[in-house]
């Protein structure tokens, strides 16, 4: 092993163990992230964390773009063999999943916006996987006959969703982009009532209330 492929496998060690340590502190302080508390739990000087990550802002944008691509990669995992509403319920459920599992990653990415901060367009690709995954769902069953298109919408509205039809998925409908937008906002309703306390108090059977909310998406959606 060559000395610079050396130091780049201690480098990328070492910044895992900084985003590891943020991770427990997400758990703790939410996203208010310290640097300087991340540096002393690794029994570090402030300024050699910075020569990793030059600001908090900086770690931050690695750790979403982190927890972005874990549940993109759980949702499209999911997406396998079955009818266009079987897979809709599968990705839905590995979303749910990933959330149970990873609640304060998944407050990072869907909770309350971080004070101050601005997430750069590095965080696009990622945080879209999720979409695009359900968006080829109803894609498909569209191309199958598997769908109700339902009828145009007129209006501001129908040109901003032909343009993000365009973007997303070339060729769809626009109102069946817009009700797939609205089943994903559905989705991501659902679980942040359930992680955030919502049900509490009202609804034990999570996962079959969950199961029933996604069926119900479906229905909206016109998939059949």
């Amino acid at each position: 092993m060559t000395a610079a492929s050396l130091r780049a496998r201690l480098r990328a060690e070492m910044t895992d163990e900084i985003k590891a340590a943020a991770r427990r502190h997400l758990a703790t302080d939410g996203a208010n992230l310290s640097l300087r508390a991340v540096a002393r739990e690794l029994g570090m000087a402030s300024s050699a964390v910075y020569r990793y990550f030059a600001s908090r802002d900086e770690l931050l944008t690695a750790l979403i773009i982190d927890a972005y691509d874990a549940l993109g990669a759980a949702a499209e995992a999911a997406d396998g063999e079955g009818s266009p509403a079987q897979r809709w319920l599968a990705v839905c459920h590995a979303v749910r999943d990933w959330a149970l599992a990873d609640p304060h990653e998944w407050a990072l990415i869907y909770g309350s916006p971080v004070p101050g901060y601005q997430a750069p367009r590095d965080t696009v690709g990622p945080a879209i996987r999720v979409i695009l995954a359900l968006g080829r769902i109803v894609q498909d069953a569209a191309t199958a006959g598997r769908v109700e298109i339902g009828e145009p919408i007129g209006g501001r509205l129908g040109e901003e969703l032909a343009a993000v039809a365009d973007q997303a998925a070339p060729g769809a409908p626009p109102q069946l982009v817009a009700r797939s937008m609205a089943g994903w906002i559905h989705l991501c309703g659902a679980v942040s009532a359930e992680l955030f306390g919502q049900l509490n108090n009202t609804i034990d059977q999570r996962r079959e209330f969950f199961e029933f909310q996604m069926r119900g998406a479906l229905t909206w959606i016109g998939l059949r």
